[in-house]
């Protein structure tokens, strides 16, 4: 008998046994669920982009050191993708709905200690502490997901929703806490989370069902630990390399080095178990381990990109924070409607086409914008944003949805996990590579521009943002000369570094060729029904 059907014999009496008709040949009440769900991912998805706005307050405020202000900005997405797999397996084995309402419990926690932080270091601690709440959040929502939706076709338009809610919370994000922090003050972008929280925690344990896995053998928590502790490292020494050190810099290679080593000892170990903390046998499933690196490549193309747009539209355009955020809106809208459109798509399209039609569309998307020059064209950008954005919503929800389908009910955590874990190291990735495509083909332009001085320019070199600044300090007509070298190169920059992103995508549409043509509507398995 299967983990969810164990489950669904501890039904508790504080849930109504109306609200529980979740399982297959469930009634409407599975869509209650969906949106308790993608509430909860909607709080995740915009607390990992609303301080980005809110860091010059910060700043101001607590006065954080160099070293401070970059943990204070990465702890929680470095925390939260070191914990995804330790958190998505204890819910397989624990109860999925128990591990999110834990994570309700900490997301709320952390929000008020973060809120009203008064050292750096204090709110260096609240952000990790909001990444281990997302950590338990963010898988758990796909596999319980997973169990109340046992029908692909029903499942396929729960996941399409479901990513097009996080679209939309990667775009709120800074809006929102620009909105915020022009209004109150730096600590209410965490304040908000509050009310939410109060809210979601009875709710979610009324409305959400039990279930788990396979709770055969014990716990592998050593496994769980080595798991955590060597992406812990990985993605530490990736989002090192996106800060711009090389990775021949000791304190980049290490931690990478160390992170892939542990990683490789966590899949010896999990291979030579009885009971495997993931069921790495998922991966010889073509749909399931290609999903898994069209994930990868499509965040690596797009978050990299993302980042020098937004730095385009700031210091090349001119355009203060939230008209850059209000210019990226076309994409968030893109993506939702590909997120809406996507399961009558994947059904007649089947997830080869489907993934490999959104690489295309999205590598059409950024080659568009090529066009760009150092003066606005508004058309342009709208137009590239959302061609760019339904692509690449078209790939990621049919990736999901491919990845997901391979996973049986009693492994949708751990395979949840490792969706969310690909996503994370794909944006890590994704930024180091784009960034120092962007830097290499930014440099030259600034390093030795007539009557500046051979020091200013290498220390305009570093960045647009530091060319504009020395460019200030040297004024005249020097400086007048390096901002406008600077100004080109870093046009000729995110040209180049478009292209490279465009051939990624097509690399991965060529990679979507593996995937399964049609999209096959089986009966629900085994673990879905008894």
């Amino acid at each position: 008998m299967s983990g969810t059907t164990t489950a669904r014999t501890r039904r508790t009496a504080a849930v109504p046994r109306q609200w529980l008709g979740t399982e297959a040949g469930g009634g409407a009440n599975r869509w209650v669920v969906l949106l308790v769900l993608c509430v909860s991912l909607l709080l995740v998805a915009v607390d990992a982009t609303v301080l980005h706005v809110a860091v010059p307050a910060v700043t101001e405020d607590l006065r954080p050191g160099a070293i401070e202000l970059l943990w204070i900005v990465d702890a929680y997405p470095l925390v939260c993708a070191s914990l995804l797999i330790l958190f998505g397996t204890l819910g397989d084995r624990v109860g999925r709905r128990r591990v999110l309402l834990l994570g309700y419990a900490f997301f709320g926690a952390a929000s008020a200690l973060a809120a009203f932080a008064a050292t750096p270091q204090i709110l260096i601690v609240a952000r990790a502490l909001l990444g281990v709440g997302g950590a338990m959040i963010m898988p758990a929502t796909l596999s319980i997901l997973r169990q109340v939706f046992p029908d692909r076709r029903e499942r396929a338009l729960a996941i399409g929703i479901w990513s097009a809610v996080a679209a939309v919370g990667a775009a709120v994000g800074p809006l929102l806490g620009g909105f915020l922090v022009e209004n109150f003050w730096w600590g209410s972008v965490f304040l908000v989370n509050l009310p939410l929280m109060a809210v979601a925690l009875p709710v979610g344990r009324w409305l959400l069902p039990e279930s788990t896995g396979d709770r055969d053998g014990p716990w592998d928590v050593l496994g769980a630990l080595m798991a955590a502790g060597g992406l812990f490292c990985l993605v530490f020494g990736v989002k090192r390399m996106g800060s711009g050190t090389g990775l021949l810099d000791a304190v980049t290679a290490t931690p990478v080095l160390v992170g892939l080593a542990v990683l490789v000892l966590f899949v010896r170990r999990q291979r030579a178990r009885t009971h495997p903390l993931v069921d790495l046998k998922l991966f010889a499933r073509p749909a399931f381990s290609i999903s898994v690196g069209c994930i990868v490549v499509a965040l690596l193309a797009l978050v990299g990109l993302e980042l020098i747009a937004a730095q385009y539209l700031q210091l090349v355009l001119g355009l203060t924070p939230l008209e850059t955020g209000l210019r990226l809106l076309p994409l968030t809208f893109a993506a939702m409607a590909a997120g809406l459109v996507g399961s009558r798509m994947l059904q007649r399209l089947g997830p080869r086409m489907m993934v490999g039609l959104g690489f295309v569309l999205t590598a059409v998307g950024v080659l568009s914008l090529i066009t760009m020059g150092q003066s606005d064209q508004p058309a342009v950008l709208v137009g590239g944003f959302l061609v760019l954005g339904f692509g690449l919503e078209t790939t990621l929800f049919s990736a999901y949805e491919s990845m997901l389908n391979e996973a049986s009910a009693k492994s949708a955590g751990g395979a949840a996990a490792i969706g969310e874990t690909s996503y994370q190291l794909g944006a890590g990735i994704g930024i180091a590579l784009l960034g120092s495509v962007m830097n290499a083909a930014y440099k030259p332009g600034v390093s030795s521009v007539a009557g500046v001085p051979g020091k200013a320019s290498a220390d305009a070199s570093q960045s647009l943002g530091a060319a504009y600044e020395v460019s200030g300090q040297l004024g005249g007509k020097s400086g007048a000369a390096l901002m406008a070298a600077a100004r080109a190169s870093f046009v000729h920059g995110l040209h180049v570094t478009l292209a490279v992103s465009a051939g990624l995508l097509l690399m991965g549409a060529l990679a979507a060729l593996r995937l399964p043509k049609t999209m096959e509507c089986a009966p629900p398995d085994e673990d879905d029904t008894e």
